[in-house]
């Protein structure tokens, strides 16, 4: 007789598990594993949160420091949810980064519900959430702290609603759900939040059931609501007294508006951000192939190729046909194509990973065109698509893995022997006049995934510090900087025990326990000590904040306790000597520093030069000490 084993009575419950909770599951499992590993991840932005977990007055304005000296160079959303965080469970890495992670998930499954609505198939919403789950610049950037991830939730949360929006009897409520979200997105990350408008304007004035002249009131709404949710606190910051908030980091004349049209606005386009740094070789090249090289192309570029063929060809072989999957097509492959145009020819600051605003888009049009092809498989031209696509995939994987051979010295190989055999089905199938099969299919998506799925468990398992993040293997400290305590321009202080217990000695008596150059130099020693510490000059130490006649009132004041030397530097990748930056904007960080090196004895602690700000060695003029 057969005896009930516990695992035959899981099995029909494992049966009924719905296939996007395992999904889901394992997405959360990817982004959570060891998430405290990486410490404050980007200091900076950490700093921030803390602040608003301590001042509610600093979590509105987004200020780095809790006294409220000078806000984050971008608005404030995206420090919110961390701060929330921290004030329910208490400063910690996890408390920092659970947020991001969580926001992941939840972007996978609007990528999921997408695809699923647009196709009506369950395995091509699973193939999209699970291609956005493994590319490798998302489990970077969701197991961090910067404000993409709340960027690249909303946007796909837009995307989604104005698909939903043009058959509903409910449209109006859609599109302005998705203005709605597109301007939270501009108050998370300004003007890169703008890129998806064309996408999204397009394809509801092309594909919407409503009239024509009704599909322009819907759309004016939705300009509406974009407007609103994406300037009012734009609006507030402009009309508060400026005494009375932080400086506006990022500006040069302490405005808002300033930073939405100048250092995260159009200087982000022409390169002309005044206020911005970089190092002697700039921001890169500025060519079509940027996100294709070994480097961008390793984070969202493994199947953008392969995205693009699938869904032109899908868009010719569904000619004819009315669908949910044309319209998802067109707006995906816009947001694509702007984004792709955008990063790739901009002039001004860019960073590798700003490419996971791609990720929902490549997922999407991997799901619906796949799935759309193989609808068509028995056709000529589907099988020469999906040839076509393995075939551009395997020579962009071996582009970004050849440079990266002693990492895993088998995988290139591997991805060329499975790209070679799904490429030799494509060609039997087409000699015989048969449309590509399952074993095909099985041995395509093995060459697709491998490569950045293999980028993926590494990115996961590596811990990932400083400003400029990257996915892949060699990416977890980022660039190679020179070992300091103060940091650099782009790396975090580490604040050693003897000089963090210097810093808070006292500390009640003063707002501010140190001030120091840059605002990675003052993170790290303001999260050590849970302090206010004063980054001068703000990110880049080019923010006219404090002025040299404000610094020497506050320290006339007995505000500032300590002034720690040496922050605010440039250190090349190659960690060699110290460098000078190409710097625009305010000049009053270095004249501080002179300054306060000039009137102020210098003491050495655990290798960090400070000043104590209370004791005058070299007596002061009455012009050097304005009047209160």
């Amino acid at each position: 007789m057969h005896v009930p084993t516990r695992l035959t009575a899981l099995r029909p419950t494992l049966r009924r598990v719905p296939p996007l909770a395992v999904l889901l599951t394992a997405t959360a499992a990817l982004y959570l594993w060891g998430l405290g590993s990486s410490g404050w991840a980007n200091a900076y932005y950490s700093a921030a949160a803390q602040s608003g977990a301590e001042s509610w007055r600093a979590f509105f304005f987004g200020s780095f420091d809790a006294a409220g000296s000078i806000t984050v160079d971008k608005p404030p959303l995206g420090v919110w949810p961390m701060a929330l965080s921290v004030r329910m469970l208490g400063l910690s890495s996890w408390s920092i980064l659970l947020p991001q992670a969580l926001m992941g998930v939840a972007t996978v499954a609007i990528v999921h519900h997408g695809v699923r609505r647009a196709t009506g198939s369950s395995p091509a919403a699973l193939l999209a959430g699970a291609t956005f789950a493994l590319t490798p610049v998302a489990v970077l950037m969701f197991r961090f702290n910067n404000p993409d991830c709340l960027l690249v939730l909303l946007l796909a949360g837009a995307a989604v609603a104005t698909l939903r929006a043009l058959d509903s009897p409910r449209a109006v409520w859609w599109v302005t759900l998705a203005g709605s979200l597109v301007g939270l997105a501009f108050l998370t990350k300004m003007l890169q939040a703008f890129l998806v408008l064309p996408a999204l304007a397009l394809v509801y004035a092309l594909f919407a059931v409503a009239p024509w002249r009704r599909r322009v009131l819907h759309l004016l709404v939705a300009v509406g609501a974009t407007v609103v949710a994406g300037s009012w606190w734009v609006v507030v910051v402009e009309l508060w007294p400026a005494s009375s908030r932080p400086f506006i980091g990022g500006s040069q004349h302490n405005s808002a508006l300033e930073l939405v049209l100048g250092y995260n606005g159009v200087g982000r386009l022409t390169g002309a951000q005044t206020g911005a740094v970089s190092g002697p070789k700039g921001w890169g090249h500025n060519t079509p192939l940027r996100l294709f090289d070994p480097g961008s192309g390793g984070q969202a570029s493994w199947l953008l190729p392969a995205a693009l063929v699938l869904a032109l060809a899908a868009l010719w072989l569904s000619r004819g046909t009315v669908t949910r999957a044309r319209p998802a097509l067109v707006l995906w492959l816009t947001w694509t194509g702007v984004t792709w145009a955008v990063f790739s020819l901009m002039n001004g600051i860019f960073h590798d990973y700003y490419t996971v605003a791609l990720a929902p888009a490549v997922a999407s049009l991997i799901g619906i065109g796949a799935h759309v092809v193989w609808e068509h498989r028995a056709h000529a031209h589907a099988t020469w698509a999906f040839g076509a696509a393995v075939l551009v995939t395997g020579l962009l994987a071996l582009v970004v893995l050849w440079p990266q051979r002693g990492w895993i010295p088998w995988l290139p190989w591997l991805v060329g022997a499975l790209v070679g055999a799904a490429v030799w089905r494509v060609l039997v199938a087409h000699r015989r006049a048969i449309p590509v099969g399952v074993g095909f299919a099985a041995t395509a998506l093995l060459a697709a995934y491998v490569g950045p799925a293999a980028y993926s468990v590494e990115t996961a398992s590596t811990p990932h510090t400083g400003a400029v993040p990257h996915a892949g293997p060699g990416g977890g400290s980022g660039p190679s900087y020179a070992e300091d305590p103060v940091g650099d321009l782009l790396t975090v202080s580490s604040s050693p025990p003897d000089l963090t217990r210097l810093l808070v000695r006292h500390a009640d008596d003063f707002t501010w326990v140190a001030a120091v150059t840059g605002a990675n130099s003052a993170a790290g020693f303001q999260l050590a000590t849970d302090r206010p510490v004063m980054p001068v000059g703000g990110f880049n130490g080019t923010d006219p904040n404090p002025t040299l006649a404000h610094f020497r009132r506050l320290v006339a004041d007995e505000r500032i306790h300590w002034f720690v030397a040496g922050g605010g530097r440039y250190v090349p990748e190659d960690g060699g000597e110290t460098q000078p930056v190409t710097r625009t904007g305010s000049n009053d960080a270095v004249r501080i520093e002179r300054w306060v090196s000039r009137h102020f004895t210098p003491q050495v602690v655990d290798g960090v030069v400070v000043y104590d700000l209370t004791f005058v060695t070299t007596p002061l003029t009455p012009s050097q000490v304005p009047d209160r």
